[in-house]
Order: C-alpha cells, then sequence, then structure tokens
C-alpha cells in the first residue's frame, strides 16, 4: 500500500529536463586534463590538467593520486609529497597563469599502468578528473587528443596541419556522435546548422594547415572532435581533439541575438578581456568563408560602412559598436575579433525587424557656404530622461559636438506637452563642415539608439549677394514708370516741335501764333523736365543704398530685416524652424538675379534723368531753329540702350 502511494506521489511531480536530468561535464566536474595517457616501457609520460582561474583554485593545493579498492592514494602534490617508488622520477609543477598543473612520470614499468586522478584541495569533493595510464612495450604508442578548455560563452581555436599533399584536398571538423562523426564545418562551404554564424574555417600560410574557431562556445560543445583532410571514414588522415567547457564567475555572457528596427540602429558589446593594448581589436561580419572586417581600433572603417558604423572604448575591457541605418541586408551574425594568437572572438546575430525608428530627422540636409543650418532630431518619451547628444562622425569615433535640447524646465512641463527636439546649429556653414552627424541618446557609458544625417554643402551662387543678403528682388525695368516716361516725353517734344514747325508753315501770315506757339512748348518742356525731375527726388529720398547697388526698399522695411540679414551672410534665404511636433528644418534657397535685370535697375534710376534732360536740350534748340524760319525738320531722337 505504501508503495502504491509513492508511485502515485510520483506521477505528479515534474518531469525533469534533459539538462537537469543530465548535467554537463563541466559543471559537474570543472577540472579537466586527458581520458587516456599512452607511455612506452621505460620511457616516459607528461600528463596536463587544467582547473577554473579563480583566486582559490590558483592557491590551493594540487595533487595525484591513484585509484584503488579503498580510496585514491597521493603520489605527488604541490605541498613537496611523494610517494615511495616515485621519488626521482616524478614531479608535480603548477602553472597558475596558464590555469593548469602538470605531472611527470618516467622510467616507466608496467605496474605503473592503472587508474589515476589528477585533482585540486585535499580531497575529491568533485575538483578532480579522472586518467587511464596505459604502458606498452611499443615499438609506437597511440597518438592521443589534443586537449583544449574552452570557457562558457568564449571562443574556441584550433589548428591543424597535414602537410603539402593535402593542400587540396577538403578540410573539415566534425563532433564525435556514437558510431559516426557530425560535420560542422568544411571547406565546400558546408557549416551544420547549430554552428551557422559560430563556426569559421580558414587555410593558414602552411600548405595543407588550416584552423577552425568556434565562438560563443555552450555546454553542449564540450566533447570528441576530429579535425582532418579527406572524407570521414574513407580516405585522408584526422586528429582527435578534446574540447572541455567550463564555467567562470566573472565571464561576462553576451547577448547571443540582437533584434534591430529598419532605419534604426543597434548596439554590440565586445568584451576582450584583459588583452594587450596594442592589440589589434576589429569587427566583422560572418561569411561562409570567411569573416568581412567592418571596422578596428586602428582606424579603419570598409568604405560600404562610411558614416554607418563606429567603434567606442568604454570601461572593463569593453568596446561598444553601434550600427545605424540599419538595413535589411544587414542580417546576419557579427564577430567581435583580435589578431594575437591566442584569439578572442565572440559572435552576436542581428536580426532586422520592419517599424519605425524612435529617433527621427530629415537624413540628408544641403546647404551653401556661409548660410544658417540646423540639424533637427526629436526623441519620444522614453528617452525623455535619457542624454541627448549631436556628435560629428569619423574613421575614428564620432566627436561630440555643442547642441541644444528644446525641452523646457519647470514642474508644469510634461514629456507631453514638451518640445521633445535636440538641434544641432551652424550659423555659417563651410565645406570642413560638410560629412555624417549623428544624434544619438545614452544613459551613463551605455549608448542607445543613434540617427544619422548627412550634411551637403555647396558653393552656391553667384549672383548680387547684397540684394540677397536684404532678401528683395532687384528694381525691375518699368519700377516707378519712369524710364517709359523718360522716353514718352522725349518723344512727345520731337512730335510737338514737328507740329510746331508744319503750323508754321501753313499759317505763315499769322504772326501771333507763330511767337505764341514756341514760347506754350518751351513753357511746357520746362514744366515736364521740373515735374521728372522732382518726382526722381523724391523716389531718391526713400532709396537704400547698399555697396554700389540701390534697391527700392524704404528705411523702416530695412531695419524689419536688419536682425534676419545679421545671420546670414551668404545668398540664401530660410524659413523658421517648425516648433513642437516639427521633425526638421526646411531650408529654401532664394532666387538669383539676372545681371540683365541689375543693369536695367540701375539704368532707371539716374540715366533716365539724363535721357530727359538730353531730349530736352535737343528739342530747345531745334524749336529755335523753327522759330528762325529753318526748313529741316528736327532729327529722330533714339532712346540711350
Amino acid at each position: 500500500m505504501t508503495l502504491l502511494a509513492f508511485i502515485f506521489l510520483l506521477a505528479f511531480l515534474p518531469a525533469e529536463s534533459a539538462k537537469s536530468r543530465y548535467l554537463p561535464k563541466a559543471a559537474s566536474n570543472p577540472v579537466f586534463g586527458p581520458r587516456q595517457v599512452y607511455g612506452l616501457l621505460d620511457g616516459s609520460v607528461a600528463v596536463k590538467c587544467f582547473y577554473p582561474p579563480t583566486s582559490v583554485n590558483r592557491h590551493d593545493r594540487k595533487y595525484w593520486c591513484r585509484e584503488s579498492a579503498t580510496g585514491c592514494m597521493t603520489i605527488l602534490s604541490t605541498n613537496g609529497y611523494i610517494a615511495p617508488g616515485y621519488q626521482g622520477r616524478a614531479s608535480i609543477t603548477d602553472y597558475p597563469q596558464e590555469e593548469n598543473f602538470q605531472i611527470n612520470i618516467s622510467a616507466l614499468t608496467m605496474a605503473d599502468a592503472g587508474t589515476y586522478q589528477c585533482g585540486i584541495g585535499i580531497n575529491g569533493r568533485g575538483l578532480s578528473y579522472k586518467v587511464n595510464l596505459d604502458v606498452s612495450k611499443g615499438p609506437h604508442v597511440p597518438e592521443g587528443p589534443e586537449l583544449f578548455y574552452v570557457k562558457l560563452y568564449s571562443t574556441l581555436t584550433i589548428s591543424c596541419s597535414f602537410g603539402r599533399d593535402y593542400e587540396s584536398a577538403r578540410k573539415f571538423l566534425c563532433k564525435m556522435e556514437k558510431n559516426s562523426c557530425l560535420n560542422i564545418i568544411d571547406s565546400y562551404g558546408n557549416v551544420d546548422k547549430d554552428y551557422t554564424g559560430r563556426a569559421l574555417l580558414s587555410n593558414e600560410d602552411i600548405p595543407g594547415s588550416f584552423r577552425i574557431v568556434i565562438t560563443h562556445m555552450g555546454w553542449q560543445d564540450s566533447g570528441l572532435y576530429l579535425c582532418g583532410v579527406g572524407s570521414y571514414g574513407e580516405y585522408g588522415e584526422t586528429k582527435e581533439l578534446d574540447v572541455h567547457v567550463y564555467e567562470e564567475a566573472d565571464v561576462p555572457q553576451g547577448k547571443p541575438t540582437i533584434t534591430g528596427v529598419k532605419g534604426s540602429s543597434v548596439t554590440f558589446e565586445c568584451h576582450y578581456g584583459l588583452v594587450k593594448t596594442s592589440i589589434v581589436k576589429y569587427w566583422c561580419k560572418w561569411r561562409q568563408h570567411g569573416c568581412a572586417r567592418i571596422i578596428d581600433n586602428t582606424g579603419y572603417v570598409s568604405p560600404a560602412y562610411e558614416g554607418r558604423v563606429a567603434m567606442f572604448h568604454s570601461p572593463n575591457n569593453t568596446i561598444t559598436i553601434i550600427l545605424n541605418q540599419l538595413k535589411d541586408t544587414d542580417e546576419g551574425y557579427y564577430w567581435c575579433m583580435t589578431e594575437e594568437e591566442k584569439e578572442q572572438q565572440s559572435s552576436t546575430e542581428l536580426k532586422i525587424t520592419d517599424g519605425q525608428p524612435a529617433l527621427r530627422g530629415k537624413n540628408d540636409v544641403e546647404a551653401q557656404v556661409g548660410s544658417r543650418v540646423d540639424l533637427t532630431c526629436s526623441y519620444p518619451c522614453k528617452y525623455y530622461s535619457y542624454q541627448k547628444y549631436w556628435c560629428k562622425w569619423s574613421n575614428t569615433g564620432c566627436t561630440p559636438m555643442p547642441a541644444s535640447d528644446q525641452r523646457q524646465p519647470g514642474p508644469d512641463v510634461t514629456c507631453s506637452t514638451d518640445n521633445k527636439t535636440v538641434i544641432l546649429s551652424f550659423d555659417s556653414v563651410t565645406k570642413n563642415d560638410q560629412g555624417w552627424y549623428w544624434c544619438g541618446v545614452k544613459r551613463g557609458d551605455l549608448f542607445g539608439e543613434t540617427m544619422a544625417a548627412y550634411l551637403q554643402v555647396t558653393e552656391g551662387s553667384r549672383g548680387n549677394p547684397n540684394l540677397e543678403l536684404l532678401g528683395v528682388d532687384a528694381p525691375s525695368r518699368t519700377e516707378g514708370d519712369l524710364a517709359p516716361q523718360g522716353r514718352a516725353f522725349s518723344g512727345a517734344a520731337v512730335e510737338s516741335a514737328a507740329a510746331s514747325e508744319s503750323s508754321d508753315q501753313s499759317h505763315g501770315p499769322d504772326v501771333l501764333a507763330l511767337v505764341l506757339g514756341p514760347l506754350g512748348a518751351v513753357l511746357l518742356i520746362l514744366m515736364t523736365a521740373f515735374a521728372v525731375f522732382k518726382y526722381r527726388q523724391l523716389k531718391r529720398s526713400d532709396l537704400v543704398s547698399v555697396g554700389s547697388y540701390r534697391t527700392n526698399i524704404s528705411m523702416s522695411d530695412f531695419e524689419s530685416v536688419k536682425e534676419y540679414s545679421a545671420s546670414n551672410n551668404a545668398c540664401e534665404k530660410e524659413t523658421q524652424e517648425t516648433q513642437i511636433g516639427g521633425d526638421e528644418l526646411i531650408t529654401t534657397m532664394a532666387p538669383p538675379e539676372s545681371a540683365a535685370e541689375t543693369k536695367k535697375a540701375k539704368r532707371s534710376s539716374k540715366e533716365d534723368v539724363d535721357l530727359a534732360y538730353s531730349a530736352f536740350l535737343l528739342t530747345s534748340s531745334n524749336i529755335a531753329q523753327g522759330s528762325s524760319g529753318g526748313d529741316s525738320a528736327a532729327p529722330a531722337v533714339s532712346p540711350l540702350n
């Protein structure tokens, strides 16, 4: 009855996961060494055992013992103990910087064969590893597998060499599973789905040699591997590799996957640990046949990523990478790497989704040299408390620029009613200001989203800069009807003189008409000339001279635009910035004025008055000739061009 009740209770217990039922070897046994060691009679062997590099482990006792029915008898320890029968032919040495200790035994006998343990501490307590020693008479001994002790979430680097004869043969890495070997990666571009984006195979300089890199090592990656040339089980050669993954408490666990919104940005973190500052650190995109370098800490940036990627040095030996202006083609795997023998790498997958970037603004801005330009960046409420910044991008980083946040301080101001805009202003842009500018948010040393804008600076037009400065058009040829009036009065004077002479010829006997006619004409011309002169004088009294030009604008109008013209010392006008809700500042260029209109405007002021005065003199001369009885008609007067 009790047994039935126990079985009934077990039925309601939750089923254990595979991970909990089968604890990883590294989790239950952090010390690692060779499974099998081979030695020749009268020869020697060297056994290397690895341990987690904690401060306790570095200073704790290391030992080598032999298993028996009653326990494990100590043979050697770092405390100086050597068992009888091993003195003079056995030693143990600790290498804490290399995270291992090594046992050397010489003058092997057949009695030395057996099962041993290498461990840390005063007893087994889980910090030990079982090693089998086999002693044979030879003539050859099998080669044991090469050992690899890898931290969780770090990188495994393997080098394999098989000679020049296999230079053109297929290279591969496979993992032993029962009676087969699962292909991980090969030189034909085949990669197992569980290792896509994590494994990379590349040829080395020595013919027949190649290297395999696997990033983000997990518990499941522990086990026996074969690197080889040819085809497993058919032809070629192989080399056995024994890989052990262990956990270290202070190893940062990077994100294996990052999701970014199309058009926005993402941030990657590369943790390099204690590496030399002179080591080249770079960031690349994984391919089946290599890793395409994007940026490194020497200033290199791939041309395809100019203005899109930047590298920032952060505390704790961390480098932050920001990639913005995201596109669908950016999906893939990205690696943090170093150029050193013991490389440190990590890989992260990037996925792109549709959506709207949180930071918004105009991505392409064009302005003329000397003009005023504002680059605007609006942000949502979720970034209200973040630091906002503008910086100018270069291949060595992004230099901060002084910018103004339009948010208004005060207890009554809320995010829903505030002007959430950051502005980078240029009072007078130059060609040196052209380039990429980033608007971004950050909190402390953690970088957040960014937005990129490109400022294009052009030379501008070569028209009348003074007129464009005031923002007015040049006076037209017919403005004030002064020029046409001058020419009309000149024609009227000629026609009047001709009419007077005709009247004189047809009414010769009428002396009164002959005398009064010319006098009336002279008076009419004098009155007309006086009226024109007074009109031009009054008109000139309200003109403003700018340099060598004169424009028809009153002094009151000039005062109203004085402040506007002070901030624009180039040939352009601009609209006012949209306040709340505005995403960008639109700059509109004033149309250039033609040289012909300027020339005509200049002639319509002074030269037309001179033209009217010349016409008056010619007419007076002709009238005088007519009054003296001359027969010739008045000559035609053509307006000056």
